[in-house]
């Protein structure tokens, strides 16, 4: 009985004894007055990661804003695509300055976490590089405009037009309504067709009986009209003259300058002009003409 007696009074020891550490902890004033310096601290940066972020979206977004109502006319989708990869990227940076802040409150050596964190990205970085180069890469086509959604591009053998540029991949309509996908590190060599104005090329075949003087000087008159006729053309048409000579016909050669693009509907309406223009002027076109001979049938022998 005196035993139990004794546990007993040894619990109650260590109740008390836990009980009044509990009450040291609990009124200390100096561990209360760190704490909320602590927790003043992680508010603040908290708010100032918070307005920092906000306020910098609002420049990139204001920003892109104004690049895009200039008398400089951008991609509004690539201007959108690239202000969100900015905004994003200096959130993500912010974010980790104030998470590194706020563990820096708390007194936690932040050193080694960096130089944790840096040696777990160099591996991840190893066992992904293609995935990293294809991001890298990504990010410099849609900054450097190498080419924008719309533009008609030729990428190694596949033409086409750019149905999207992602940070990852690119994807290319083709004439066909095939759809290219290529990851953005294989884009090596790139053609676009659509930064520049386009040369519309129409050759034509004329009979050698035709006057080539005659010639140039009724397509002067009829080239001039040309403007008018397809908005898509930018200064009138030229007429080059003879391009080459064949055994049976002279080719003359037009060009004309047109929107990016639009040279092949320029060409194929020109070719239609051209045939009309040259048959109410009586200028002939040669066509294939095929000559039979027939041998003449022999005497019998007698």
């Amino acid at each position: 009985m005196s035993t139990k007696q004794a546990d007993l009074g040894s619990v109650a020891d260590d109740i008390g004894k836990v009980t009044e550490q509990t009450k040291d902890v609990l009124f200390d004033q100096a561990m209360w007055f760190n704490v909320g310096i602590i927790a003043v601290k992680v508010i603040l940066i908290t708010i100032a990661a918070g307005l920092i972020v906000r306020l910098l979206k609002m420049i990139i977004r204001k920003s892109f804003s104004v690049r895009i109502k200039g008398p400089l006319k951008y991609n509004e989708r690539r201007q959108q695509t690239l202000s969100k990869l900015l905004e994003n990227i200096v959130a993500y940076v912010i974010y980790f300055m104030a998470i590194v802040a706020v563990l820096s409150a708390f007194s936690i050596n932040v050193t080694g976490l960096i130089a944790g964190a840096g040696v777990l990205g160099l591996a991840v970085g190893f066992g992904a590089q293609n995935l990293v180069r294809d991001v890298i890469t990504g990010f410099f086509i849609i900054f450097e405009d190498q080419f924008s959604v719309g533009d008609f591009v030729r990428i190694g053998t596949a033409e086409g037009t750019v149905e999207e540029i992602g940070l990852r991949t690119t994807k290319v309509k083709g004439a066909a309504g095939e759809l290219f996908i290529f990851p953005n590190g294989n884009i090596l060599d790139v053609v676009n067709f659509s930064v520049h104005n386009s040369i519309a090329i129409v050759d034509v075949n004329v009979s050698y009986k035709a006057d080539i003087n005659q010639i140039e000087s009724l397509m002067g008159d009829f080239l001039g009209t040309m403007q008018d006729k397809y908005e898509q053309i930018i200064k009138p048409p030229e007429f080059l003259g003879v391009q080459s000579l064949t055994p049976t016909e002279m080719v003359i050669r037009v060009v004309a300058e047109t929107l990016p693009m639009q040279h092949f509907a320029v060409s194929r309406g020109m070719r239609r002009d051209l045939k009309e223009f040259l048959d109410a002027h009586n200028i002939e076109v040669p066509l294939p003409q095929m000559v039979m001979m027939q041998r003449p049938q022999e005497a019998p022998k007698k």
